[in-house]
C-alpha cells in the first residue's frame, strides 16, 4: 500500500507530479480547521503545508504513522520542532527556494518607501496631480544597514551596493573578511548599525532572542529619519512603537511585508502615508512557488524511502558536503553489517572516519551508522531524526575518532565494539575512480568485496575443503553465490568466508552449514 502524503495548503503543480511519480498516494485537504486536521492526519507518512497550518504537539500525537512534515518555504514557526523531535517525526523545509524572491522584494519595499510610490499611485488614480507632495529620497549615497547577512540579507547587499549605497551590517555568526568580502562593514551591535544607518533592512529568523529586537530603545538609539524594512518575520520589530517612532518623526517612514500577527488587515501602521505594507509576499512569486514545491516534494519522498535529507533541520548534523554524501550508503549498510555481526547490544561503539573524508564534517555519517545499526532491531521505523534517540535509550555510547591519514586505503570507515570478551569490527571504503563501496574488513580479517543485499558470513577452521563444504551446501539449496572474499586471521588457525549471495540464505540453510565439520558460525545478513 503506498504512503499517504496530506497536503493541506495550495502547492505548485510541479509537487503533485514528483509525488505521484513516486508512487506516492496524495492527498489535497486545503482549509481543514484545527479539529479536522487531527483527524485528517491519522494514517498519513507525510505532511505538507506552507505558512498557515499549524503543525502542534496535538497534531504530532494524532499523527501515529507519520514520518516526515514539509514545509513548503524557509520560516518553520508553524511547526513544533521541539515536539516533532521527541516523536521521531522528520521536519524538512525548503530553504533556498525563495531566498531571491525575498531579497528581491526587500529591495522593492526599499525603493517603494524611498520615492512613495504606493501613495503617488493611489493619488494620482483618485484624480490628483501633486507632484510636490511625494517628493522622495535617493538610495545613491545613503547608508544601508543590514541585520542579518545570511543568505537573503547577502543578496539585499549585493543589489544595494548597485544602486552606490555604503552598506553595514551585524551578524555574530560571519566573519569580517566574509563581510569584505561582500562589501559590507561588520559592526558589533544592533544599536551600532542602527545608529549610522539612512535605511535598516531586517533578515533574521524569529526566535525568542530576536523578538521584538527593533523596539522602543533602539529606535530611540537610531539616526533620526531612518526607513525601516522587514521582509524577515513579523514580531522582530516592535509595531506599536514602531508607530509610535514614525508618528513622533524619528523613523521617516517603513516597508514591511510580515506582521506579529498574520494574517492581519488592520493596523495602525496601515494609516501612515510613510508606511509601505504588502501581505507577506516575500515568497509569492511564480519561481519560488515551483521551487518550494519541487524541492519539498523531493525531500520527503527521500524521507520516506529512508534516504538522506539534506534539508532535515532536526537530524543534528547540517547540510553535508557532497564528499562526505557519497560515503552515506556504505555508512548505513557498515551499521547493519556490525549488527548482524554482533547478534547483540554493545555498550560502547567506537566510530573511526580516516583519510580525507576526516577532513569534513562526519556528523551525518555518524547518524546514517547508527540508522543502520538499529533498523535491523527496532520495532519501529528508523530514520536520522530518532536514531541517536534509539542509542541513548539503548545506553549505546559512541565514541567518534578522525585521523587524516590511513596506512592502507584513502578513506576509511570503521566500526568497532566488544560483546564480553568477543570483538566485533567491521571497516569500508570507496574505491577506484567510480567510488565503488567495499566492504574491507570484519573483525580481525581482511577482506574486499562490495557490499551486496544478501551476505553471509562464515566462520571455519583454516583446512583444505572449506570452501567445497560451503559451495556444495549453498548449491543444494539452490542458493548462487554472486561474490566471495576470503580472510585469514593472524593466528592462521580460522579463517573467514565472507559471500554475497542472489537470494536469502534460510535459517534451515544455516544449520545445515553450522552442521558441516570445521565451520564455527555462519550468519545470514540483510545489507538493504
Amino acid at each position: 500500500m503506498a504512503s499517504r502524503v496530506l497536503i493541506t495548503e495550495p502547492l505548485a503543480q510541479v509537487a503533485m507530479e514528483t509525488l505521484t511519480a513516486a508512487g506516492l498516494d496524495v492527498d489535497v485537504a486545503v482549509g481543514l480547521s484545527p479539529e479536522e486536521l487531527l483527524g485528517a492526519i491519522r494514517g498519513a507518512s507525510a505532511l505538507i503545508i506552507r505558512s498557515a497550518t499549524q503543525v502542534n504537539a496535538d497534531v504530532l500525537e494524532a499523527g501515529t504513522e507519520l514520518v516526515v512534515v514539509g514545509r513548503a518555504g524557509i520560516g518553520l514557526d508553524n511547526v513544533d520542532v521541539a515536539s516533532a523531535t521527541r516523536k521521531g517525526v522528520m521536519v524538512v523545509n525548503a530553504p533556498q527556494s525563495n531566498i531571491l524572491s525575498a531579497a528581491e522584494h526587500a529591495i522593492a519595499l526599499l525603493i517603494s518607501q524611498a520615492r512613495n510610490v504606493p501613495s503617488a499611485n493611489a493619488d494620482l488614480k483618485a484624480g490628483n496631480w501633486r507632484r510636490s507632495r511625494w517628493e522622495g529620497v535617493e538610495l545613491h549615497g545613503k547608508t544601508l544597514g543590514i541585520v542579518g547577512l545570511g543568505r537573503v540579507g547577502g543578496l539585499v547587499a549585493q543589489r544595494a551596493l548597485a544602486f552606490g549605497m555604503h552598506l553595514i551590517a551585524y551578524d555574530p555568526y560571519v566573519s569580517a573578511d566574509r563581510a569584505r568580502q561582500m562589501g559590507v562593514d561588520l559592526l558589533p551591535t544592533v544599536a551600532e548599525v542602527a545608529a549610522q544607518s539612512d535605511f535598516l533592512t531586517i533578515h533574521l529568523p524569529r526566535t525568542p532572542e530576536t523578538m521584538g529586537i527593533i523596539g522602543r530603545e533602539l529606535l530611540a538609539q537610531a539616526k533620526p529619519g531612518i526607513r525601516i524594512v522587514n521582509t524577515a518575520r513579523g514580531g522582530i520589530v516592535d509595531e506599536e512603537a514602531l508607530y509610535e517612532a514614525i508618528s513622533s518623526g524619528q523613523v521617516a517612514g517603513a516597508g514591511l511585508d510580515v506582521f506579529a500577527e498574520e494574517p492581519t488587515t488592520k493596523s495602525p501602521l496601515f494609516e501612515l502615508e510613510s508606511v509601505v505594507v504588502t501581505p507577506h509576499l516575500g515568497a509569492s512569486t511564480v519561481e519560488a512557488q515551483d521551487k518550494a514545491g519541487a524541492t519539498i516534494a523531493e525531500q520527503v519522498v527521500l524521507a520516506l524511502r529512508g534516504d538522506f535529507v539534506p534539508y532535515a533541520v532536526n537530524i543534528a548534523a547540517g547540510e553535508a558536503s557532497e564528499t562526505v554524501r557519497r560515503f552515506l550508503p556504505l555508512a548505513e549498510r557498515l551499521g547493519r553489517l556490525f549488527t548482524g555481526l554482533a547478534g547483540a547490544a554493545v555498550e560502547t561503539l567506537e566510530l573511526s572516519f580516516e583519510g580525507q573524508v576526516a577532513d569534513y564534517d562526519c556528523r551525518i555519517l555518524g547518524l546514517s551508522v547508527l540508522k543502520g545499526l538499529f533498523t535491523p532491531i527496532s520495532a519501529e521505523p528508523v530514520s536520522f531524526v530518532n536514531a541517536p534517540q534509539l542509542a541513548e535509550e539503548r545506553g549505546l555510547v559512541v565514541r567518534e575518532t578522525k585521523t587524516s591519514s590511513t596506512r592502507d586505503y584513502v578513506n576509511l570507515i570503521s566500526l568497532r565494539g566488544s560483546i564480553g570478551d568477543r570483538v566485533v569490527a567491521v571497516a569500508g571504503t570507496l574505491s577506484g575512480r567510480s567510488e565503488q563501496p567495499r566492504i574491507v574488513g570484519i573483525d580481525d580479517h581482511i577482506v574486499d568485496l562490495p557490499p551486496s543485499r544478501h551476505m553471509l558470513v562464515v566462520r571455519n577452521d583454516d583446512r583444505p575443503g572449506m570452501i567445497g563444504a560451503v559451495g556444495s551446501t549453498l548449491g543444494r539449496a539452490d542458493i548462487n553465490i554472486a561474490d566471495m572474499a576470503l580472510g585469514r586471521g593472524p593466528t592462521g588457525e580460522h579463517a573467514l568466508m565472507v559471500l554475497a549471495t542472489d537470494s536469502p540464505v534460510t535459517p534451515e540453510v544455516l544449520d545445515d552449514l553450522r552442521a558441516q565439520p570445521g565451520i564455527l558460525d555462519a550468519k545470514a545478513i540483510d545489507l538493504d
